[in-house]
């Protein structure tokens, strides 16, 4: 628990940085929200055994023709996750998040793809398994969501990292729908990242192995630090990439980085995924902003 107060203490620091230096610049952050949706997409997919790469899945995103036959489903699993993730990003500002909302962008996310279930909670005998964990009957799946968003917000007064944490790995043990529930939980992270003033996370395929250890954890004890330790990383994460930009600092990869100041690339690394200096993941690179 000490370690995630620490960790939330370090992303107080730089979220009152991020709105200090994010002052007249509305069109930047637009920028790199805009360009954000592709890597949202990609990776979030990615986690759901998407074969798509990333450039594949920004070539989609602008209806440029791809080099290789792509399967229907993953065009579309692209296309109306990419209109999620931008729809979010003004819906989260006006609305509280409710079951209602859930449902829409459960609609939206399956549109064309599972329309038989797309929009709807899982019905009498649509059981699902993720894993060893059996999630609950489709007869509870209602009030357990009711109780989770209760939960959630009657915590206020607690850190935000664990709050994300324990509402993900919760939405996710209940799996309300039979596909897509995963996509959906992501989404919903940064619907309630957005909407209480925090900038968006992405969960990245390359911590996909962690990210389903978190989930073995809470189902088996019923604990949250790996996903605590997952939730604040990105969120540092995010906030290192937005405030290179909005700084105004020459952005470099960390391997030049690393050649410039003659700094050991491997320590740097470590360093970069223990968010211990203020590097970030861009388009699976990892750079950091220097003060010229």
């Amino acid at each position: 628990m000490s370690k995630t107060l620490n960790v939330f203490s370090k992303i107080h620091s730089l979220r009152e940085r991020y709105y200090k230096s994010a002052i007249g610049k509305d069109s930047l952050i637009a920028l790199i929200s805009e360009t954000e949706v592709a890597e949202q997409v990609y990776h979030s997919n990615a986690i759901e055994n998407s074969t798509l790469t990333l450039e594949e899945t920004e070539k989609i995103l602008l209806q440029i023709d791809l080099d290789r036959f792509i399967n229907e489903r993953e065009i579309f699993e692209a296309k109306n996750l990419a209109r999620v993730v931008s729809y979010i990003d003004t819906k989260s500002k006006e609305q509280d998040l409710t079951l209602e909302l859930i449902l829409l962008l459960h609609k939206m996310l399956l549109s064309n793809i599972r329309d038989d279930v797309a929009g709807r909670f899982r019905q009498e005998n649509e059981y699902v398994r993720v894993g060893n964990h059996i999630a609950p009957p489709p007869k509870e799946i209602v009030k357990l969501l009711q109780s989770m968003l209760a939960e959630y917000n009657a915590a206020s007064h607690k850190n935000i990292i664990t709050r994300i944490a324990k509402f993900h790995l919760t939405f996710e043990y209940i799996h309300p729908f039979v596909d897509g529930n995963g996509r959906i939980g992501r989404v919903i992270n940064n619907y309630l990242l957005i909407r209480e003033g925090f900038v968006p996370i992405n969960i990245k395929f390359v911590d996909r192995k962690r990210y389903y250890q978190a989930f073995k954890e809470f189902d088996e004890k019923g604990i949250t630090p790996v996903m605590d330790e997952i939730v604040g990383r990105a969120l540092t994460n995010s906030y290192h990439k937005r405030l290179a930009y909005l700084e105004g600092k020459t952005i470099v990869t960390l391997s030049e980085y690393s050649k410039r100041y003659s700094l050991p690339h491997s320590n740097l690394l470590n360093k970069a995924n223990r968010q211990t200096i203020e590097a970030f993941l861009e388009k699976n690179t990892w750079k950091i902003g220097v003060s010229e």
